[in-house]
């Protein structure tokens, strides 16, 4: 069960509020997305462009920083984590990033600080910490996973601030070693991931969208898009490089014309023939991210059969999946196993 930056639906994302949330949950992985400031300290945010996620556009001493940018090759517009300090960013608060679905976190807006990546590991060591001190007269409990992903890994390098250096040698720090420790790094990018592969043991995902291309391939003028890359061949490729592949889910199970999931397609399959793990995303309780025969009613915000939506997935072989309600995966999955007599 991967905390979906973190317990994100009950708490503005990438907070150190969400994280610990989700491990109290029983949440398997936290997953931290990670930018850079510009003075090259790693951070959790979801994109670089940090206006969505954070009260910066109420800072007037920073009305001045507001720019356009490319993007992967998009235009985007806004506040951007790299032309900020540290102490900057320190500076602002997170605010929670769909309000009209989750009123409930909203209410913290402005109560939390962005967190670096280095204060997430420190989390995740104290409460491993407390979890051995209470368990001291038997067997210390399992390690609290971590699941970084590098954002725009290819942007950052000609930056000159790359992500990957920095990353390994905090996750070294932290006793973070050997493709057993309970960790995986994640990428949209190939090359990157090939780079992190010859730097280290440690586990590496690649995730694959339902459309589009990695930008570092488009960069390199190829011709291989997502879609190439689900198939046997491209697993099988991916393989050489990565220990699982981190899958759009409507590429496990598509949806019918009557809005209810249809049969899996040969993905895991396929997957699992090359050696690979698949881990599913993303799975959301409210009705506005559920296949319209999974919801409750007519109202976005309100939660409908997640547990359903689970089991279907489970029943089609994933070994994981990134969830922003991390109780409500657990105990779907613990009534999935239940129901197979295991």
């Amino acid at each position: 069960m991967i905390a979906h930056r973190g317990a994100s639906g009950y708490a503005p994302e990438h907070t150190l509020a969400a994280y610990f949330i989700a491990i109290e949950q029983g949440a398997d992985y936290i997953e931290p997305d990670l930018v850079s400031t510009r003075d090259g300290v790693l951070i959790a945010r979801h994109e670089n462009e940090i206006g969505g996620t954070t009260d910066v556009a109420r800072h007037p001493e920073f009305a001045g920083r507001w720019t356009r940018k490319i993007i992967d090759g998009a235009p985007v517009e806004g506040w951007f984590a790299e032309d900020f300090t540290l102490a900057e960013i320190k500076r602002l608060r997170a605010r929670e990033r769909i309000p009209h679905l989750r009123p409930g976190s909203a209410r913290l807006d402005g109560e939390l600080e962005v967190p670096t990546f280095e204060e997430i590991l420190a989390l995740v060591r104290a409460l491993e910490a407390q979890r051995a001190a209470a368990r001291a007269r038997g067997e210390p409990p399992p390690r609290i996973g971590i699941y970084p992903e590098t954002k725009h890994p290819t942007y950052f390098a000609a930056a000159g601030l790359a992500l990957e250096q920095p990353l390994l040698e905090l996750l070294e720090r932290f006793g973070y070693a050997g493709p057993e420790a309970p960790i995986y790094i994640q990428s949209f990018e190939t090359g990157n991931l090939r780079a992190l592969r010859r730097a280290t043991s440690l586990k590496l995902v690649q995730l694959i969208a339902a459309n589009g291309a990695p930008y570092d391939c488009i960069a390199r003028g190829e011709a291989r898009t997502y879609r190439d890359l689900a198939t046997a061949a491209g697993l099988a490729a991916i393989a050489q490089y990565a220990d699982a592949v981190g899958i759009e889910k409507s590429l496990v199970l598509p949806l019918t014309p009557q809005g209810t999931l249809g049969e899996p397609t040969p993905l895991v399959a396929d997957a699992h023939a090359a050696g690979l793990d698949v881990h599913a995303w993303t799975f959301r309780a409210e009705n506005a991210f559920l296949p319209p025969a999974l919801r409750s009613g007519g109202d976005p915000a309100a939660q409908g059969d997640l547990a359903a939506e689970i089991a279907a997935f489970l029943a089609a072989g994933i070994d994981g999946l990134f969830i922003d309600q991390p109780a409500l995966g657990v105990r779907a999955r613990a009534a999935f196993m239940a129901s197979r007599g295991r």
